[in-house]
């Protein structure tokens, strides 16, 4: 919400955030154990960075100029359409 550009790559945003814990997390998910119960885990610690973080997701929501609605929906229709049309012609 801050560029107005969407980044789905965690490995990408914590280049950006810099969260300590992020790297330990991605690793135990790309390794297959995130599914396994962690003996260690301290639960009120991610208790309370999830309500961090949610709630800074919350202010930069609040203080974006991104619009609440797409206004390119029309002109992705008629892309679609033609896109569609042209694929009848080959």
């Amino acid at each position: 919400m801050q560029t107005g550009v969407v980044e789905a790559n965690l490995i990408k945003l914590d280049e950006v955030f810099n969260l300590p814990y992020i790297h330990d997390l991605m690793a135990q998910k790309l390794a297959g154990t995130e599914g396994s119960i962690l003996s260690d885990v301290n639960v009120a610690f991610y208790q309370i960075e999830y309500e961090r973080l949610r709630n800074k997701l919350h202010e930069v929501y609040e203080s974006s100029l991104l619009p609440e609605v797409t206004s390119a929906n029309a002109a992705l229709h008629n892309l679609l359409v033609r896109l569609k049309a042209r694929s009848y012609e080959l």
